[in-house]
């Protein structure tokens, strides 16, 4: 009776690995990700990226979405409760220095933007845009904080449009006409080789998965470890080609030091 017993015990194991069901120890975690898309199409495209923590980390993990970055903006100054975050550099970088996160990977492509126009346009040169239509995701994103190192004179800029659901939708606006053009991550525009890129921002480090300091030591290295093998699975290309992205590399906070600082024109920027 008690082999019968073991048997099915070991069986129940790998029935639970299979499923990616967390064992016994395990604990429960919330991550937040940036809302590039609308948050139906974030529980779509994240799914992959979740069942595979799930299986491979050892614990459970529930996605946290907002309904745009201003949303996403006001749920880091609050702190609102979550344990882990995926974001860009310059939320990685506040939320390090004013909630204590620690970041533990980053994507191995750095992060850099650029204004695509149509031909037409492209052809007059970024300044032309002054006065004109330039689409982007709501603020703070990276992408619209970067249009005012672009244009810094507050009072020579583009008509800056923050209708984009996610960054796909500023291009097809302007393949559309109903915008002259949209600032998206740079890696979306070799996907779109009728576009022509106008400008391209300075670079950042990779968006970064970072913890709470309420996560335990062992809890951050499963999930670190477990990231750091994301691209090897075979069930991990749909994911990774949403983000853009080929793996994740190991992080530290240093790479984002001063990256902060892009949130100062935005309502709610807590100086240290």
């Amino acid at each position: 009776m008690s082999n019968r017993r073991a048997r099915r015990g070991c069986a129940a194991v790998m029935l639970a690995m299979v499923l990616g069901v967390p064992q016994a120890g395990a604990a429960e975690f919330r991550i937040a990700v940036e809302p590039i898309y609308t948050p139906e199409k974030q529980m779509e495209v994240y799914k992959p990226f979740i069942e595979y923590l799930n299986r491979t980390s050892g614990h459970r993990f529930t996605l946290v979405t907002s309904r745009n970055f201003q949303f996403f903006w006001r749920d880091i100054r609050q702190e609102l409760p979550i344990d882990f975050m995926f974001a860009e550099a310059h939320f990685t970088d506040y939320r390090a220095k004013r909630s204590g996160f620690e970041p533990l990977v980053k994507t191995a492509e750095r992060s850099s933007y650029t204004v695509l126009a149509n031909e037409e346009v492209a052809e007059r040169g970024v300044n032309s845009l002054i006065g004109y239509g330039v689409v982007t995701m709501p603020s703070p994103s990276l992408g619209f904080a970067l249009l005012t190192e672009i244009f810094p004179d507050p009072i020579r800029q583009p008509n800056v449009l923050s209708s984009g659901k996610s960054w796909r939708d500023g291009v097809e606006m302007v393949f559309a006409e109903e915008t002259d053009a949209a600032i998206v991550p740079t890696w979306l525009k070799d996907q779109y080789p009728n576009l022509i890129a106008m400008t391209t921002t300075r670079t950042f480090p990779g968006a970064a998965i970072s913890a709470a300091p309420n996560v335990d030591q062992a809890a951050k290295d499963a999930v670190r470890d477990a990231l750091l093998k994301l691209h090897e699975d075979e069930g991990s290309y749909e994911v990774l080609s949403e983000l853009g992205i080929s793996q994740f590399i190991p992080a530290n906070a240093s790479e984002y030091d001063g990256n902060d600082r892009l949130l100062r024109s935005f309502f709610g920027y807590k100086e240290l």
